[in-house]
């Protein structure tokens, strides 16, 4: 497995490591307004998906799922979504939401094809547009992105909706990309791709739009949610000690123990090594790919005459 985001690659990992795994594990609610998160580990690009749901009504919603993609052949095949689904129809859910943090750059977002399998609106931030401007330009695309068409919602910072009973606020969380968003929801927050696990520190900020010192801020705001609240990241790909993959702790959990923003971290010291770091890792090598369609909401460019659908890739341009 590659890291797409290489925080950390294991060099002493099992080769019977989870990490390899399909791994599902359950984050119970623990009373009234707090959801039952599921979350469901794609190991491919050690990606989280999770689905978070109202247990008083069964609405849930699916945040950051995979649409599964093979970058050596350019397929596409969709087991990580027929997996989520499988958990939903297990559970007895009704998906309300279907829901992406940021325009990822390291996998194939699902959400075109689960809004036409579930019937629910998709969303993501609003923010979206002006990433959109960026990468129109990188690939001399000028036409071929529209947020309003391929998304149902737009959130912005400080908008609320609901799953079922519960109330979802959603946080602009800029840094990794200029639109990513956080989703606050009882005591569990989505924090995409601003914090790892403890034992691996926070994620990068080098992609077109992104900011070191806009993801530090970032992370501080997510660190002021109460202590117990239950923090759900995008990524892990364990360390040279842990070849499981994890995704869940909390802001107490963090501030005590996180390796690159506990508490007492100088901000001007982290942005520092956390820049040398970022100068030092390569493109995910599903970027030029990813962008191209969840850009477009998770859906393929129009097909040409030939009944294909076809890709555009700059050439030097990274």
């Amino acid at each position: 497995m590659r890291s797409p985001h290489p925080e950390n690659k294991g060099s002493n990992m099992m080769t019977t490591s989870t990490l390899q795994q399909k791994v599902v594990q359950h984050s119970p609610s623990q009373g009234p307004g707090r959801p039952d998160v599921w979350g469901i580990y794609e190991p491919d690009t050690g990606s989280i998906q999770y689905i978070c749901a109202d247990p008083a009504t069964n609405k849930a919603a699916l945040i950051d799922v995979v649409w599964n993609f093979d970058p050596k052949n350019y397929r596409f095949s969709t087991e990580s979504m027929d997996q989520v689904m499988g958990l939903v129809h297990e559970h007895g859910l009704e998906v309300a939401w279907v829901l992406d943090t940021h325009p990822h750059a390291d996998h194939i977002m699902a959400s075109a094809h689960l809004k036409e399998r579930t019937g629910a609106c998709n969303a993501i931030g609003d923010k979206v547009g002006e990433i959109t401007k960026i990468w129109a330009e990188i690939y001399n695309l000028p036409d071929a992105f529209d947020p309003v068409r391929d998304f149902d919602r737009l959130f912005a910072d400080g908008e609320t909706f609901q799953i079922g009973e519960l109330e979802v606020r959603v946080k602009l969380s800029p840094g990794h990309t200029l639109g990513s968003v956080t989703y606050v929801c009882g005591d569990a927050a989505f924090t995409h791709d601003t914090l790892m696990q403890p034992d691996v520190g926070t994620s990068r900020a080098d992609f077109p739009g992104g900011n070191t010192e806009s993801l530090w801020d970032s992370i501080m705001e997510i660190l002021t949610l109460p202590p117990e609240t239950r923090l759900f990241v995008g990524h892990d790909y364990g360390t040279d000690s842990r070849n499981t993959p994890m995704w869940e702790a909390t802001v107490a959990a963090h501030r005590a123990d996180n390796k690159h923003v506990r508490d007492g971290t100088n901000r001007e010291d982290w942005i520092k090594r956390r820049a040398a770091r970022d100068a030092s890792l390569p493109l995910p090598e599903r970027i030029l790919a990813a962008l191209q369609i969840n850009l477009r909401g998770g859906r393929l460019p129009p097909t040409e005459g030939d009944g294909h659908a076809y890709l555009k890739l700059p050439v030097n341009r990274f």
